[in-house]
């Protein structure tokens, strides 16, 4: 999942940026609330982490505007400020979470997960399709109860491709939420993504659909 970092303190910024890469998110990172809204303007993230006390352009203004454009993508408030009027102000504002530091990545990343997930409409915490089930937390899949080894961005590319079961994704839609700006991405790349995951999890499973882009589909039970 492709999340947007705005955090304007270079060491903390750093530090979450790696951190949540470590957790399986693709992390683009700004450091002001102008090119936020720049960012968020033109591209399609699975969630924003905003810190309040941003240059050029506030959190509360950067959240405010998302939230006038009738943007619903999770917005996680990770801040210093620990008045409850700023809390009720920003939760007011349209956050969906309000997140105190010093904080705990771990739990910076599980509550994440819940803002995606319910997001999608999907308060459970496994993903399951057929015989296939995900478990983003562990980052582990199995197919009929047996472990499938999937690298990275195999494991990246099925959890949005089963958040979005039995609706069509455009290629832009996938790369977008696979790869962020530092990344080098191949022409087909993710052609080859989706042929390995074709190969270990069923043919059915993910299904091409001629000039729009791919749909997981539950795959006919074995015969």
């Amino acid at each position: 999942m492709r999340i947007l970092l705005v955090e304007d303190d270079p060491l903390l910024g750093d530090g979450l940026a790696a951190g949540l890469a470590q957790s399986g998110y693709a992390v683009d990172w700004l450091r002001d609330g102008e090119a936020a809204v720049a960012a968020l303007s033109g591209e399609a993230f699975a969630a924003v982490v905003l810190d309040l006390g941003l240059p050029r352009r506030d959190g509360l203004s950067v959240l405010r505007w998302l939230r006038g454009r009738h943007d619903a993508t999770p917005v996680l408030i990770l801040t210093a400020r620990d008045r409850i009027e700023d809390k009720v102000q920003g939760l007011d504002l349209g956050a969906d979470d309000y997140v105190l530091k010093p904080f705990d990545l771990d739990e910076v990343a599980a509550r994440l997960r819940a803002l995606v997930r319910r997001a999608h409409g999907r308060p459970e915490p496994l993903l399951t399709l057929g015989d296939i089930e995900l478990n983003p937390a562990a980052r582990t899949v199995t197919r009929r109860g047996e472990a499938v080894e999937l690298t990275g961005r195999e494991f990246d590319l099925l959890h949005v491709l089963l958040q979005n079961a039995e609706r069509v994704l455009t290629r832009r839609a996938l790369e977008e939420q696979l790869y962020t700006w530092n990344d080098a991405v191949d022409s087909n790349a993710l052609e080859v993504h989706i042929h390995h995951l074709r190969r270990k999890l069923g043919s059915e499973l993910i299904r091409t659909v001629r000039g729009v882009g791919y749909m997981a589909t539950a795959p006919s039970s074995p015969a």
